[in-house]
């Protein structure tokens, strides 16, 4: 019995090795798109570029994706480093006629360490540039509020994320890009995100979602 329960740690301690090696050799996480991405159907129509805030929108409401013919590609955590490096695999190689990025949240979370605001911005850019050299329109969104991030307090995101979303808004207008302002919908007085739209003050809830579809909705009716 002894043996028994020894071998099974020693396999549990093998499999979480191996499973940390590998998100360490796939940092910009490739390989969780890698199979859904050979069986899309190009060209597409439009391409949610994200984080978990997309990867949950299509969790929680897959059907507002599948009715219009959207390919969600948010991955947990990501900030605008990883999705920039994995941009062609999940956005250009599927060639949509636009592409809706919402990134930036977890930089200001320093998911993975501090990130200076024009650098996150310039990693938004260079996705939008990417795009736009691959005649894939491009739609801005606002970073959703946020009081505070409960996976790491302390960093008093509220107004961080206003002035990150005015130099985004800033550069779209200046490029005549679409720009959609989710903050201003969902925010609450503090400038978070209300207990009605969010239970952990990050995340939309299906009554926040169905308000982003609303907007979001509006952008794309041309595509």
């Amino acid at each position: 019995m002894k043996n028994m329960r020894k071998w099974f740690v020693l396999a549990m301690c093998t499999l979480a090795t191996s499973s940390l090696f590998s998100q360490q050799n796939d940092w910009a996480q490739f390989g969780r798109y890698a199979e859904a991405n050979k069986s899309v159907e190009t060209p597409t129509r439009v391409v949610f570029m994200g984080n978990s805030i997309t990867d949950g929108w299509w969790n929680t409401d897959s059907l507002f994706f599948k009715n219009n013919r959207y390919i969600g590609r948010g991955i947990g955590g990501q900030t605008t480093a990883q999705m920039l490096v994995r941009f062609r695999a999940d956005v250009i190689d599927l060639q949509p006629k636009a592409v809706v990025i919402l990134a930036g949240t977890n930089d200001i979370a320093q998911n993975n360490g501090y990130i200076a605001p024009e650098n996150i911005l310039g990693n938004i850019i260079s996705m939008a540039e990417l795009a736009k050299a691959n005649n894939i329109d491009v739609v801005l969104c606002s970073i959703l509020p946020a009081y505070e991030y409960g996976w790491r307090k302390g960093l008093e995101p509220a107004d961080k994320i206003i002035a990150l979303n005015k130099m985004i808004k800033e550069y779209a207008d200046r490029h005549n890009l679409t720009y959609v302002d989710y903050h201003s919908a969902l925010k609450d007085a503090r400038n978070g995100l209300p207990e009605k739209y969010s239970k952990d003050g990050v995340h939309p809830t299906m009554e926040g979602y169905k308000i982003m579809e609303r907007l979001i909705s509006e952008a794309l009716k041309k595509y």
